[in-house]
């Protein structure tokens, strides 16, 4: 069991650490607006949280690989983790900001995407963590969160919100089974049978 202080959104030392989703769109809606300003760190919220791809793969993008994409248009990538093919789909989400960042920055060809301004190339694994936790933090957030929540963030929702089925998270995961998605994202009985409550 976690144990939380409240002034931190990360376990007190010796708890077993478990990276939360952000479970309610009023707190995906606040993320939003704190980074409105912020093309890179939005872009980066938007695509994680509407692919459910590792931050890893998503810090491999380059700006050839998505400056001509269009919403409904997907280029298949290869997950560092598994060495299995995936694909990176633009919706119309992603699409509204990447346009505004290609509009802010005009990266070209082998430019990363998400490039770092400390440092020649993409940001680092850690400095995406970082981030995470502070914009969990700006908005007072309690929890664990990290470098997995928006990946875990897409898979929730999608589930919560759309009643997507355990089956095709698995697949877009690449996950060995349901199962293992179920235990991944966390979701409680209560959470699926919100689901049912939905009128047709």
């Amino acid at each position: 069991m976690q144990k939380y202080n409240p002034n931190k959104n990360h376990p007190q030392k010796g708890d077993r650490i478990k990276v939360e989703p952000i479970r309610d769109l009023k707190d995906i809606r606040a993320i939003k607006q704190l980074l409105d300003n912020r093309p890179r760190d939005l872009l980066l919220f938007i695509m994680g949280i509407n692919n459910g791809l590792r931050a890893g793969d998503l810090l491999k993008l380059k700006a050839r690989d998505v400056e001509k994409l269009k919403p409904g248009q997907s280029i298949t990538i290869k997950e560092s983790k598994t060495s299995k093919e995936n694909i990176l789909m633009i919706n119309k989400a992603v699409y509204k900001v990447l346009q505004k960042y290609m509009e802010t920055f005009n990266p070209k060809g082998d430019k990363y995407l998400f490039f770092s301004q400390k440092r020649n190339g993409s940001l680092s694994i850690q400095a995406v963590h970082a981030m995470i936790k502070k914009w969990t933090k700006a908005i007072n957030l309690q929890g664990n969160y990290g470098t997995h929540t928006l990946r875990k963030t897409f898979g929730y929702i999608q589930r919560t919100q759309f009643c997507v089925g355990f089956e095709v998270l698995a697949k877009r995961y690449n996950h060995s089974s349901p199962a293992v998605t179920m235990r991944y994202l966390g979701i409680t009985a209560d959470e699926i049978n919100n689901c049912l409550m939905n009128e047709i």
